[in-house]
């Protein structure tokens, strides 16, 4: 797969799937992306964090668990789905804070960030207990260790604050042009 198809792909899966509940939430899955982003350009971030904020949930619409997975009890393994799709295109200055997301999560709930639990919705308090918990202290010392935590751990941040009905952001075309210009300087 070339940089190229992947690009078109993930043109296809937003204007095909966008428009799905993103699940258990009042917004929809391409709302959450924009939102996400949004904040990564309101914070100044470097085009690849901008681009990982984008497409941080990508592998969302790459499983076959269903829309339900969640009342299912599974952990799609979204994070993981994502980067290795994107990889084909991106550096891991995109994928590995999208790899990283869920740890993040995992991380900042471990009590490092006191409150940071009461923060979290519904849906992402049962993701969490899905994906493994917050993390024990071995973990948690490993996770800050890794060259990725900061942009991970901002891209988290991110992916928490998204989830704001009607709020306005630019159309996908806007930050489309961070991935064309991360595709540009990973390839």
């Amino acid at each position: 797969m070339t940089p190229a198809d992947v690009l078109t792909r993930i043109d296809r899966l937003f204007t095909e799937r966008g428009d799905t509940e993103y699940h258990g939430e009042a917004v929809t899955q391409l709302e959450h992306a924009l939102q996400a982003a949004l904040f990564a350009e309101q914070d100044g971030q470097p085009a690849e964090w901008i681009a990982a904020a984008l497409l941080h949930d990508i592998g969302h619409f790459l499983h076959g668990h269903g829309e339900d997975y969640l009342d299912q009890g599974i952990n799609d393994r979204h994070e993981d789905l994502g980067a290795r799709f994107l990889a084909h295109a991106f550096g891991p200055a995109v994928t590995e804070p999208i790899r990283l997301h869920v740890p993040a999560k995992r991380y900042l709930a471990s009590g490092k960030h006191p409150g940071y639990p009461g923060l979290l919705s519904p849906a992402s308090v049962r993701s969490l207990e899905l994906q493994g918990g917050p993390m024990t202290a071995a973990e948690v010392q490993m996770f800050e260790a890794h060259p990725y935590f900061t942009a991970a751990a901002k891209v988290r941040e991110y992916d928490d604050r998204a989830k704001i009905v009607g709020l306005a952001t630019p159309p996908y075309s806007h930050f489309r042009t961070y991935l064309e210009a991360t595709l540009r300087a990973t390839n």
